[in-house]
């Protein structure tokens, strides 16, 4: 498997490109910084004489969607881990994957994946408890609240069938409204990242919490992700995907 691995220099890319490295793959690391030798910033020029498999992405929004432009005119498929892409940038990513596969998730945990429909099976069967969402990541984390969280409280939503007021944090007198869901971000330290989604109603609480302990976990799960997509035909594709194949 051949995949190159942009924002090489960054938290993310190091840990994919280490990854990548131990399962045996030839690794073509990418940067924009001068930091990592043999990365040079045209990642055009890379497409186009090594023919990747694919290209793992985790870098910033803008970043992302000139990588994914890249792999469109190149037809190499995108594995992309960004997160807090504008509405502009994701129509960006959506319209690349006219031209070529790409898989683009917030999340590249397994246990993520079981989080989300644990969540869904828990507002259905708990209906009219108040929903309240708590995220922790490290503090040079741009986004807030994380991609994670977004797509949690979109399950929340999807469960009730409903938009839910969405209440960042409390300030003074809030009384809290019936349906709203409290979302709270916490940034401090090297965090890898944790989400907590906490019911509470009818004289009692219920906690669902998941905790990545290194951030080896979606970088395995990206890579698994880009094996998958390798040679599939342009389209949008999810994570689940990934994982229902495994199953």
């Amino acid at each position: 498997m051949r995949v190159v691995v942009t924002g090489a220099t960054g938290r993310m890319g190091r840990t994919v490109r280490e990854a990548a490295e131990e399962r045996g793959w030839d690794v073509r690391p990418v940067s924009r910084s001068d930091a990592v030798e043999d990365g040079p910033e045209d990642l055009a020029a890379v497409l186009a004489d090594e023919r990747p498999d694919a290209v793992v992405d985790f870098t910033l929004p803008e970043a992302s969607v000139e990588t994914v432009a890249a792999c469109a005119e190149a037809g190499v498929p995108a594995v992309v881990g960004t997160t807090g892409f504008d509405d502009g940038q994701f129509d960006a990513l959506w319209g690349a994957s006219q031209s070529v596969a790409v898989l683009h998730a917030p999340n590249f945990s397994r246990g993520v994946a079981v989080l989300l429909g644990l969540v869904r099976e828990a507002v259905a069967a708990l209906p009219g408890y108040d929903v309240e969402l708590t995220e922790t990541h490290h503090r040079g984390k741009r986004d807030a609240p994380s991609g994670t969280a977004n797509r949690l409280l979109d399950a929340v939503d999807e469960a009730r069938e409903t938009a839910a007021e969405r209440v960042h944090g409390r300030r003074g007198a809030h009384l809290r409204g019936d349906g709203e869901v409290g979302v709270h971000v916490r940034r401090a330290g090297d965090v890898r990242g944790e989400h907590e989604v906490l019911f509470a109603g009818n004289d009692e609480v219920l906690t669902l919490t998941h905790r990545a302990e290194s951030r080896r976990v979606f970088a395995a799960g990206a890579l698994d992700a880009a094996a998958w997509l390798a040679g599939r035909e342009a389209g949008w594709y999810d994570f689940s995907e990934v994982l229902n194949d495994d199953a």
